[in-house]
């Protein structure tokens, strides 16, 4: 069985990578709302991360305590 934050893993890289190539798409085809929306999804998907870190660090010291 696979563990669950390997998963967890694969669907972050999945994402970051496909917002990688529509940036990349957006680019090569000069569309500038394009590489506006891939860049404020690509910021939206690391401020999720930063809230999950978060929310894990308060978890763990509310366990501790």
């Amino acid at each position: 069985m696979i563990p669950r934050a390997f998963i967890n893993r694969i669907v972050i890289l999945s994402f970051m990578a496909l917002v990688g190539f529509s940036i990349a798409k957006a680019i090569q085809s000069q569309s500038v709302i394009g590489i506006i929306l891939a860049v404020v999804s690509l910021g939206a998907g690391i401020y999720f991360l930063y809230l999950l870190a978060k929310a894990n660090q308060d978890q763990e010291q509310e366990e501790a305590a």
